[in-house]
């Protein structure tokens, strides 16, 4: 279980910024890039600078674009290692994840009103997936109740690691990994603090607190 610091900002500078933040407290680092045409936002979109900081973090990419296989080798080539391509715009999953694989892991994404169904391979087949909990495409909105249920019949399916996004904080944890999840991507809940290093221990600290009790409770 990884509680994973997340980035969507619109320049350079403010994505770096949070990239020397996170030096302090985490490893891997999840990375947004929305195009404009997959949500009406848009975020830095340049794969190159990240390249400098390859060495010291796993970067995982978030696809929310427009055909995100066109996205995979620049963001390789930068030295990303996890590709996650949102569905809703991807003429092919099977061709996406085919090509993701020689790069890297490779997961779907979901958005949050996209039924399960829509997902037209087989589960075993990728590395991860992820769900939204909130409407892909802008940070620090509010956690949907609604997600639960999808995450639990997808894990019923697959054993395959689930990530969360959106609105992932203390208050939801617990119900999120009861369900099945088990990668928690935090971006304003962590870089919305005052002190972020503080707050992702926090935020660790109480995924390993409710692992300890749902351990308990199905003993």
């Amino acid at each position: 279980m990884q509680i994973i610091p997340g980035i969507l900002e619109k320049t350079w500078e403010e994505v770096e910024k949070k990239i020397e933040t996170a030096k302090t407290f985490s490893k891997i680092i999840h990375i947004d890039i929305i195009d404009g045409k997959f949500a009406p936002n848009t975020t830095f979109l340049d794969p190159a600078p990240f390249k400098k900081y390859s060495n010291d973090f796993f970067f995982e990419v978030q696809l929310m674009v427009d055909e995100p296989i066109n996205y995979l080798k620049p963001f390789a080539n930068s030295g990303f290692k996890r590709f996650l391509g949102q569905i809703e715009k991807m003429s092919s999953q099977e061709e996406f994840i085919a090509q993701g694989q020689l790069l890297g892991e490779v997961g779907l994404a979901i958005d949050l009103p996209t039924p399960i169904d829509s997902i037209k391979v087989p589960f075993d087949g990728l590395d991860c997936l992820l769900f939204m909990s909130v409407k892909a495409g802008f940070s620090g909105q509010k956690f949907s109740e609604n997600i639960l249920e999808k995450i639990r019949s997808a894990r019923q399916k697959t054993s395959i690691p689930i990530e969360i996004d959106g609105g992932v904080n203390e208050e939801n944890i617990k119900r999120l990994l009861e369900s099945g999840v088990n990668r928690f991507i935090a971006t304003s809940a962590i870089f919305g603090s005052d002190n972020p290093l503080n707050q992702y221990r926090n935020l660790q600290n109480f995924l390993k607190e409710s692992d300890s009790q749902t351990e308990k409770e199905t003993e």
